[in-house]
């Protein structure tokens, strides 16, 4: 039973870590709403160049794109040319970094003594304190810009931040990048006010 006791808050904390979700922000430019909302056409901005080739490769540039275009034609958006006077453009930009995370585990799920059947004026029973833990993570961003092609202004971001697992195969991999394309899109244009 001690042993049980000493390993299942990290067991916990790994548990809720496993859990964590993708974080979603977008901004745009209040005076473009109306026409955001009139954009039928796209054309994709020149790839991204950085110095991870984590990120800045050509098969994750497919990935992204690919994604994003089943999503926008899944909407009603037609993909064009950049030649053929799409009215908008969308790129994109990505990164991973290093995080770090405290989570705080109780031994017993709130209960300051030795577990919820024992008596804490026993001389038995044990107090317990909450434990903190620190991990360290890597934690991966989306960037989704669309550019006005008339004025070069961008008119729209959105941002997705999720936690990526070391040891995701591919499939994983897309299902985060198709959950992250969706959060994003689903609020894009953005609605009048």
């Amino acid at each position: 039973m001690r042993l049980l006791t000493r390993i299942a808050p990290p067991l916990l904390a790994l548990a809720f870590a496993a859990c964590s979700g993708i974080d979603v922000n977008t901004n745009y430019d209040p005076s473009a709403t109306q026409k955001l909302e009139g954009y039928r056409t796209y054309a994709w901005l020149p790839q991204p160049t950085g110095k991870d080739d984590r990120v800045y490769n050509p098969i994750v540039g497919a990935r992204v794109e690919q994604t994003v275009d089943r999503y926008l034609l899944a909407r009603g958006y037609k993909k064009v040319e950049t030649g053929a006077n799409p009215d908008f453009l969308i790129g994109w930009h990505g990164a991973i970094h290093n995080a770090l995370k405290a989570e705080t585990v109780d031994d017993y799920y709130g209960y300051p003594w030795g577990g919820p059947f024992t008596d804490p004026f026993y001389a038995g029973g044990a107090v317990t304190m909450p434990e903190t833990y620190l991990r360290e993570y890597e934690e991966g961003s989306l960037i989704l810009d669309v550019v006005d092609p008339e004025s070069k202004q961008l008119v729209w971001r959105g941002t997705a931040q999720a936690e990526l697992s070391e040891n995701a195969n591919a499939q994983k991999q897309q299902k985060k990048l198709d959950e992250s394309v969706e959060q994003l899109l689903k609020h894009f244009p953005p609605k009048t006010k």
